[in-house]
């Protein structure tokens, strides 16, 4: 699945398609919860915008919590009061059939208590399985670890500075889809109306990530139809890396199974050794040299 999009900012708002607000729970009238970053000179990202459902001090009892039951029915309810019980709020999910009519996996992000209760839930749930308890005879494993959402706003790492945290803002509305960042960051982001932000979303963690790129990041959209088989997608972008493009983010989709396959890139020229219009007459020519049916579907500026 794509979780990403590139939209850009009108009237200092930040469009958020249906697709990826309805699987975040961004809903017009919602708070929405944000952290602002700036990164290093280093690199093309300049700021990122983190939003969320939820005030960065819960973060620390936010936990991952996977049940796996039997796929019969009552097995859900049976898995929701097994966590009310416990006094366990249960926020974001998602539940799946992982094996027909043998096992349903729900996956959930849910409010504990205090942070490292997880232990003391599975050793109650440990307990009550080991009495026959019928309270939790549809219920095969529960896991449960912290949401580690931590990772999203860490600002160093082994090889130096990420990121520095600029401003947590207050809850702003969401409004007619989109997220106005002049309410709590008008005097930092200040020149980026009209320019292309990318838009990340992650899934596990129920996060958004905006990233604001650098004033003078050349960024382009590139679409390839390749073939289906090994090796096809090196082949068909060894050219951007021998002119040093930057890829910002790759999406591949097979079309056809062991036939056809598209190719979306995102890539950033500025420190390359190609302009737009020569990327668009070189690269034609490098696909025609490939073994196979290679085609350029169109290559276009995010500026």
């Amino acid at each position: 699945m794509k979780s990403w999009e590139f939209t850009k900012i009108e009237n200092n708002r930040i469009k958020i398609d249906s697709w990826l607000s309805d699987a975040m729970g961004l809903v017009d009238g919602g708070c929405v919860y944000s952290t602002l970053f700036k990164y290093p000179e280093a690199g093309p990202k300049r700021y990122e915008l983190i939003l969320s459902m939820y005030p960065q001090e819960n973060f620390r009892t936010l936990a991952q919590v996977t049940v796996f039951a039997e796929d019969v029915p009552g097995s859900t309810v049976q898995s929701a009061k097994f966590l009310t019980d416990q006094k366990i709020r249960i926020l974001n999910s998602v539940s799946l059939t992982g094996i027909s009519d043998t096992t349903i996996i729900w996956n959930i992000l849910a409010d504990l208590n205090f942070a490292g209760e997880g232990e003391l839930i599975k050793e109650r749930f440990a307990e009550l399985k080991e009495s026959d308890d019928p309270s939790v005879d549809k219920i095969n494993h529960i896991s449960i670890k912290p949401a580690n959402i931590g990772r999203m706003f860490r600002e160093k790492s082994d090889l130096g500075n990420l990121k520095t945290e600029l401003r947590k803002g207050a809850p702003v509305t969401f409004t007619d889809g989109s997220f106005d960042i002049s309410t709590e960051y008008g005097d930092i982001l200040n020149d980026v109306d009209g320019q292309e932000v990318m838009i990340t979303l992650d899934p596990g963690s129920w996060l958004v990530s905006i990233v604001f790129f650098k004033p003078n990041t050349n960024l382009v959209k590139i679409n390839l139809n390749v073939p289906d088989c090994m090796g096809s997608i090196d082949s068909a972008l060894s050219m951007l890396a021998e002119v040093g493009i930057n890829l910002i983010s790759v999406f591949t989709k097979v079309m056809i199974s062991y036939q056809t396959m598209d190719i979306e890139v995102v890539a950033d020229l500025k420190d390359s050794k190609i302009s737009i219009d020569e990327l668009k007459t070189k690269l034609p020519e490098h696909l025609a040299r490939q073994n196979g049916i290679f085609e350029l579907k169109g290559i276009q500026s995010l500026l």
